[in-house]
């Protein structure tokens, strides 16, 4: 018996062809994208990659993404090849255009570095979010339409805006610990599969019994 959709399909449900799995896409080795992780896009579903901006293996930043994401589209995950140099009198990149303004290449110890993009699991992002080099987005967080995200967002919250901010806690602390530790997302396939109508549940006091 099959529990639910092939996490290495790219079209999971071929005739919805909006939507495809992220992870079985990827071609780069600094972008790591757990399974059942989605992109929704009316044109180019299954071209995530080019929403990761500004991403240049020498600086070895990677973008690491959990499982069951909900990304939608226009998602933007701007890297740390975006940033210029802030410590001298101007930050416009003479180097990159060549003919003798190489000489002023920066060091990339010049360069601004936030470190890897990480989203947890089971995040919701609405349309058109853009992500900013070195944020952690938690576990269970949904950001806002539009949001522009610059800090971290912490686990089971809901924030937006632009700068994005936390509104709210989608639970309260207990329940948000309780989800943490059992941490559905990685149950197999069967587990997850026999307890989908508690997890997709409004009566939140059933989540409270699984283990």
């Amino acid at each position: 018996m099959q529990y639910g959709p092939d996490p290495n399909a790219v079209y999971p449900n071929p005739s919805v062809r909006t939507v495809c799995f992220v992870r079985p896409t990827i071609t780069r080795p600094n972008i790591e994208v757990g399974e059942y992780t989605y992109y929704s896009d009316d044109r180019a579903p299954d071209k995530f990659e080019e929403r990761v901006t500004h991403h240049y293996p020498f600086l070895g930043d990677k973008l690491v993404i959990g499982k069951f994401c909900a990304i939608g589209s226009g998602v933007e995950f701007v890297m740390n090849g975006a940033n210029h140099r802030m410590n001298s009198a101007t930050t416009y990149p003479f180097n990159l255009f060549g003919h003798g303004w190489e000489k002023v290449t920066p060091a990339l110890a010049d360069l601004p570095y936030k470190g890897d993009t990480v989203v947890g699991n089971d995040v919701w992002l609405g349309q058109n979010v853009t992500v900013l080099p070195g944020v952690h987005i938690g576990d269970g967080a949904v950001i806002g339409a539009n949001s522009v995200v610059a800090k971290d967002v912490p686990p089971y919250c809901i924030a937006a805006g632009d700068p994005c901010r936390v509104i709210r806690k989608r639970f309260c602390d207990a329940l948000i610990a309780h989800l943490l530790r059992i941490r559905w997302w990685d149950w197999d396939a069967q587990k997850i599969f026999e307890n989908l109508e508690v997890l997709c549940n409004g009566d939140l006091s059933r989540i409270r019994r699984l283990t």
